[in-house]
C-alpha cells in the first residue's frame, strides 16, 4: 500500500493536533516547536497521551490498539518537556559512553598491542569464527572488519591520522588505530578476540563471562547509536538487550533476573554504564547527576502513566551501592 497522506502546514499540523484533543495554550510557540523538531520527532513524545482501546480476541487474549485521539487534557506542552527531558538523558548517556568507550578499546589496545604492533591485521590472534570463511560468504568476518576499517581511514580528516600516513605510511600500528574505531568496531573486534583475551578485558571491568561482556557492548552500541540520531530513550523497548553477569558478578543487577520486561527497558544499561564508571573513574559524580536527573522528570498533566518509571526503575534503587 503506498503512502497516501497529503502534506500539511505547521498550521495544518497543530490544527489536526487540536482536532484530536491536545491542548495548546500557545499557538505560536507550538508552531516554533513543529517548525524546529518537527511533527514526526515529537509524535514519539505525545504517543503515551494518545487513546487506547482494548479489544478482546477469539483465543480469549487481551490486545489493545492507540487511537488518534488524546486522552483529556494532554498539553502540546507535556510532549516538549518529555522530548527536553529526554534530550538531557542522551547528554548524560552520551558522557558515560565516551568514558566507557575509551577505556575499553585503550584496554584492547594494549594487550593486543603487546603481541603485535599491527594485531588487529594479524589473524592468529582472533577466534576461528572470526577468521574463517563460512559458507556462502566470500569473506570472514575479520575480513569485513578490516575492509570497514580502512574505509573509515580513507575517510578520516583527523590530523593524527594525516600525519602519521606522512611520516610513517601505512598500516597504522593498533594504538594509533585504535584512535579511529567507532564502538560499533571495537565492539565487533572484541568478539573475534580469543577467548583468553576477550577473559583479561572483561575481569578488568568486573565480569567473568566473555559472552556477558560482549553482549554489554553491543547493548551500549546500540544506545550510543539511539544518542548519535538522537532519537527517543526514555521509555525505549531495547532491541539489542544486554545478557546478565552470573548471580553474584553485579549485586543489583540480580535484581533484574526473569524480569524480562525490566531488560528490555533503558534502565538496567544505565545500570551497566554505572557498573563501568564504578571500575574506569570511581570518583566520577555521574550517579548523582543521573538520580537528580531521575527526580526532575516533568510534571505532565495529562498522566497517563508517563513518568520516570517508564526507564524501567526498580524501587529502592537508589539505595542500592551500585548507585552510591
Amino acid at each position: 500500500m503506498s503512502y497516501s497522506r497529503p502534506w500539511k502546514s505547521f498550521e495544518e499540523q497543530l490544527a489536526m493536533l487540536k482536532c484530536r484533543g491536545m491542548v495548546v495554550s500557545d499557538e505560536a510557540k507550538a508552531i516554533n516547536y513543529l517548525e524546529r523538531l518537527g511533527y514526526y520527532r515529537l509524535s514519539g513524545y505525545w504517543y503515551p497521551f494518545r487513546e487506547i482501546v482494548f479489544r478482546k480476541q477469539e483465543s480469549g487474549k487481551i490486545s489493545y490498539q492507540r487511537l488518534d485521539n488524546f486522552v483529556a487534557g494532554t498539553q502540546f506542552q507535556d510532549a516538549v518537556h518529555l522530548y527536553v527531558y529526554d534530550k538531557q538523558l542522551r547528554l548524560l548517556a552520551s558522557d558515560a559512553l565516551e568514558r566507557i568507550e575509551v577505556a575499553i578499546r585503550t584496554g584492547i589496545a594494549h594487550l593486543l598491542g603487546e603481541r603485535d604492533t599491527f594485531a588487529y591485521q594479524n589473524p592468529a590472534l582472533f577466534n576461528t569464527r572470526f577468521v574463517e570463511v563460512k559458507p556462502g560468504f566470500s569473506a570472514s568476518r575479520h575480513q569485513q572488519w578490516l575492509s570497514k576499517f580502512e574505509t573509515s581511514l580513507s575517510r578520516s580528516k583527523e590530523e593524527f591520522v594525516k600525519h602519521y600516513r606522512q611520516k610513517h605510511g601505512l598500516p597504522l600500528p593498533i594504538w594509533v588505530a585504535v584512535e579511529t574505531w567507532d564502538f560499533g568496531m571495537f565492539s565487533i573486534l572484541y568478539s573475534g578476540m580469543q577467548y583468553k583475551d576477550q577473559q583479561a578485558i572483561a575481569s578488568k571491568f568486573g565480569i567473568s563471562e566473555p559472552v556477558v561482556f560482549a553482549s554489554w557492548l553491543r547493548s551500549l552500541n546500540y544506545i550510543r547509536n539511539i544518542c548519535a540520531h538522537h532519537s527517543r530513550l526514555w521509555n525505549r523497548n531495547v532491541v539489542d538487550q544486554p545478557k546478565l553477569s552470573k548471580a553474584g558478578d553485579v549485586l543489583e543487577l540480580d535484581c533484574f533476573r526473569d524480569k524480562q520486561e525490566l531488560i528490555a527497558r533503558p534502565f538496567l544499561i544505565f545500570c551497566i554504564m554505572q557498573h563501568l564508571l564504578n571500575r574506569i573513574c570511581p570518583n566520577s559524580h555521574w550517579n548523582e547527576r543521573f538520580k537528580q536527573l531521575v527526580r526532575e522528570f516533568p510534571e505532565i498533566g495529562a498522566g497517563g502513566g508517563v513518568c520516570a518509571g517508564n526507564m524501567g526503575l526498580i524501587e529502592g534503587w537508589e539505595q542500592w551501592a551500585l548507585w552510591q
